[in-house]
């Protein structure tokens, strides 16, 4: 019987999570009928993790859990579903792990639960306070904040829950652009302005393997912010563009007016019943500084980001092969 469960296994964290782990000994719970099922893996067992019957039928008989299932959105819409998703959906996981004697859980979170700051004078760790000032109109993040809290309590007295917070994932593999949709959009030139903000973003391989490592050697009840250089977004849509042999937006506002402009076009393009080309949540994020301080990780899990420009030119590689025609941008 497989001693290991892994959730989101179809996303871009895990399908390479599920390139390194022993297939053999590995079991999926993925949605019905999903095309993006994982094949070579013990068992696939089909189902939602809000799906009270699949959950537990999926932790049945395992030992440990990476749980890594969620849904990645900005829209201020989708407040509800994000919540089911992270928070009810962890919740009946986690009490169902505790139920069949799962011995550990490692769970992903974000960075944005922990380090986002206003000016980027300070660079925040594990220990920074929730800015709960800046996230609380934001409901992805929001709702993982949540799904840490909610965690924490169902797992209280076993499982052993280790809690891994990563930066803005990027690298090879991003079929649904659940991270690299930005990159995308910025070499297909449709992103007109450099947000006054800055940027972290880490390689998800590296992130791939540092859950691994979780799931040995981290320490139960602790998080562990993961990431790599920490960047305006200036600097990164520099070199971002220079990967891709584009050219990069060369516009920059001051805060007051980035902030109203974008208002001003998530305002007139909602009233149009159209898609804005930047949501407003999108214009909020872009005025903060999301940099993080991941000695914790490097310390207690041996996680080492590589060279980033090594991440921009393999993410940009397989965004153009995959999404747009390379005769455009070559």
């Amino acid at each position: 019987m497989p001693k290991t469960l892994v959730t989101g296994a179809t996303g871009f964290l895990g399908t390479h999570l599920l390139s390194r782990l022993d297939r053999d000994d590995v079991r999926v719970l993925a949605r019905d009928a999903h095309p993006d099922a994982p094949v070579g893996v013990a068992e696939v067992i089909e189902g939602s993790i809000l799906e009270a019957s699949a959950v537990e039928k999926a932790v049945d008989g395992v030992e440990r859990i990476y749980h890594l299932a969620g849904k990645v959105s900005r829209d201020p819409e989708a407040v509800r579903e994000l919540y089911r998703v992270h928070v009810e959906g962890t919740e009946l996981l986690c009490r169902a792990a505790k139920k069949a004697g799962v011995s550990r859980i490692v769970l992903a979170s974000t960075s944005g639960t922990i380090a986002v700051t206003k000016d980027g004078e300070t660079v925040p760790d594990e220990e920074a306070p929730v800015p709960l000032d800046l996230i609380g109109g934001w409901p992805y993040y929001t709702s993982k904040l949540y799904q840490e809290e909610a965690a924490r309590r169902e797992c209280e007295g076993g499982p052993g829950l280790v809690i891994l917070n990563p930066s803005l994932l990027l690298g090879p593999g991003d079929r649904r652009l659940s991270s690299t949709e930005d990159v995308l959009k910025l070499l297909a030139g449709e992103i007109p302005v450099v947000p006054p903000g800055g940027v972290n973003f880490v390689d998800v391989r590296d992130v791939a393997d540092a859950f691994e490592h979780a799931m040995e050697r981290g320490k139960p009840g602790e998080r562990y912010l993961l990431g790599g250089p920490n960047w305006t977004f200036s600097v990164f849509f520099e070199k971002l563009a220079r990967a891709g042999k584009v050219k990069g937006p060369l516009v920059k506002l001051p805060e007051n007016v980035y902030t109203f402009t974008g208002k001003a076009v998530d305002a007139l393009y909602r009233h149009w019943d159209k898609v804005p080309p930047v949501d407003r949540v999108s214009v909020e994020m872009g005025r903060r500084f999301w940099y993080l301080d991941c000695s914790k990780a490097e310390r207690e899990l041996g996680f080492s980001a590589r060279d980033p420009y090594e991440t921009l030119h393999e993410t940009v590689a397989f965004i153009k092969k995959e999404f747009l025609d390379e005769g455009v941008l070559s």
